[in-house]
């Protein structure tokens, strides 16, 4: 039994916790706020703080590395080469069974450079080493002597003339290279534009839960005040008991309906966190902080749709992601096309062989050769790399004509938002004059109080209406600024300096700075 009551008294604390509704997480400075959370507040955090922009801003760190690893094809390169022999002379004269063996070799060191045409040059110093430097025939060295006969400047180098000349694998790829820069920008600008249009959308839908929740509670104190009201008329006798029970009924329903309300609300403001990072967590936006709907604005004219279509062409990502991946395809083009050229390399340099540097032949000079017969690798490459580009003409057709489509799209969403604002606001106030009406006839005696209640639940029904339509038009003036790009670019500096430091927002993440790479 003392056991038991043990385990009481330690659980009943966790318990309580447990069953408490826990707060809103929200840092002190947004405890004290005195304004509404504004659309431009939640774009501009999602700029500065969010965590999946930050980690897009990685591809231009991506990029670098890219260039750095293509850039390494020419790199520089010190080289220092020790070759020995062992070898053996004899002629005619020389005794069989008295073998004269020697050792020879040399010591080079040497600078080898890379050029993107093609090219490749190396020079240095070369030192003769081995036992028949000090006998009494010396083997001199004929070519760019230094500072003794068994020292020698060493110059060499390979050049492709015609396959590989300009146009080479190193070279390519160096130029793919530079590319992913301009096509990490477009990533980064394709994250932007997602979450600023998904934040927006969250926002208004967040908005419109707390509108809801308000109307939702503010239906449920009518019906708890006229559920007073009814039962003390039906202690004195001036209406049926079953009225009491009617209004019951409603207060429950209605209660019921306030609770759901109440949790659309968590769930959207806890999705809406996500989009609001301070000190490394979301902050969770408060009821209270929801603004109120805007009016109308005027819409765009045909001439401003007209640049609408030609802006997205231009601004859209996924339109200068393709133009960004034609360039790329144009590389793999002129590869192939250059692999159909022979192989004609001119090379030249010191003998590589200890054994024939060591007796004087010094320099060596040759001129290579090479062509396949049918061409099969070559006219395949080509033949690849021409699909491609056909292929990807007809995405860029396709993407073209969708962005345009898209324009159209949420301009004709922003036209019917308007029609149902108009039309819900019109339905709001019919609703309402019912209400009045039938609790003015519910007073005089000439009504129930369930058709005062159906009144009632008709008023928040077209509350919603008229909140969801608000929320819509809202979301398709948003999505137009989708459609033609311009939520691809950040929020101005001057909009994020309210919420933050612009240097360090989560968009620049990546960008190259003093000191690195």
């Amino acid at each position: 039994m003392i056991a038991l009551l043990l385990v009481v008294l330690i659980l009943s604390p966790m318990i309580a916790r447990a069953e408490a509704v826990s707060e809103p997480r929200s840092s002190q400075p947004q405890q004290v706020r005195t304004g509404p959370l504004t659309i431009e507040e939640v774009l501009a955090r999602i700029e500065l703080t969010h965590p999946l922009l930050q980690a897009t801003g990685v591809e231009r760190m991506k990029a670098r590395a890219k260039i750095l690893k293509a850039l390494g094809a020419w790199e520089p390169t010190l080289k220092n080469i020790t070759e020995v022999e062992r070898y053996e002379t004899w002629n005619l004269t020389t005794s069989p069974f008295l073998p004269n063996i020697q050792t020879g070799g040399f010591n080079d060191t040497k600078l080898e450079i890379g050029h993107p045409w093609g090219f490749r040059i190396h020079g240095g110093i070369r030192n003769g080493l081995g036992d028949r430097i000090n006998q009494s025939v010396i083997a001199i060295i004929p070519d760019l002597q230094l500072f003794y006969p068994q020292q020698q400047i060493i110059l060499g180098g390979s050049f492709q003339l015609l396959r590989g000349l300009i146009i080479n694998e190193e070279n390519a790829e160096f130029q793919q290279a530079e590319l992913a820069g301009p096509l990490a920008e477009v990533k980064v600008a394709q994250k932007r534009q997602d979450l600023y249009l998904a934040g927006a959308i969250q926002y208004w839908d967040w908005q419109v839960a707390v509108k809801q929740a308000e109307v939702q509670r503010q239906a449920l104190r009518v019906a708890e005040e006229r559920y007073a009201q009814i039962e003390g008329q039906a202690k004195a006798g001036k209406v049926s008991p079953l009225d009491v029970v009617e209004q019951g009924q409603e207060v429950q329903r209605r209660k019921q309906a306030a609770i759901a309300a109440q949790r659309k609300v968590e769930l959207e403001q806890y999705k809406l966190s996500l989009f609001l990072w301070e000190n490394g967590e979301p902050v969770t936006p408060r009821p209270e902080w929801a603004p109120e709907f805007q009016g109308e604005t005027p819409l765009p004219t045909e001439e401003e749709i007209a640049a609408y279509k030609a802006q997205a062409k231009e601004d859209r990502p996924e339109v200068r992601a393709l133009y960004i991946e034609a360039k790329m395809k144009d590389i793999d083009l002129k590869l192939a096309k250059n692999k159909l050229l022979p192989k004609l390399i001119l090379e030249g340099g010191p003998t590589e062989g200890a054994t024939d540097w060591i007796v004087g032949v010094g320099y060596r000079t040759g001129l290579h050769f090479e062509m396949p017969l049918f061409q099969r690798e070559g006219r395949g490459k080509v033949m690849a790399a021409e699909v491609g580009l056909s292929q990807l003409a007809l995405k860029q057709q396709y993407t073209e004509q969708q962005v345009t489509y898209d324009v159209d799209n949420w301009i004709s969403a922003i036209v019917r938002a308007r029609d149902r604002v108009r039309a819900a606001t019109e339905s709001y106030r019919l609703a309402k004059e019912l209400e009045a009406g039938e609790i003015k006839r519910f007073d005089l005696g000439l009504s129930s109080i369930l058709f005062v209640n159906l009144r009632q639940r008709n008023v928040v029904d077209t509350a919603y209406q008229l909140y969801r339509a608000q929320a819509d038009y809202a979301v398709a003036r948003g999505g137009l600024l989708w459609a033609i790009g311009a939520l691809s670019k950040p929020v101005a500096d001057a909009v994020m300096a309210k919420y933050g430091n612009p240097l360090t927002a989560a968009g620049i993440n990546g960008y190259k700075q003093a000191g690195r790479d």
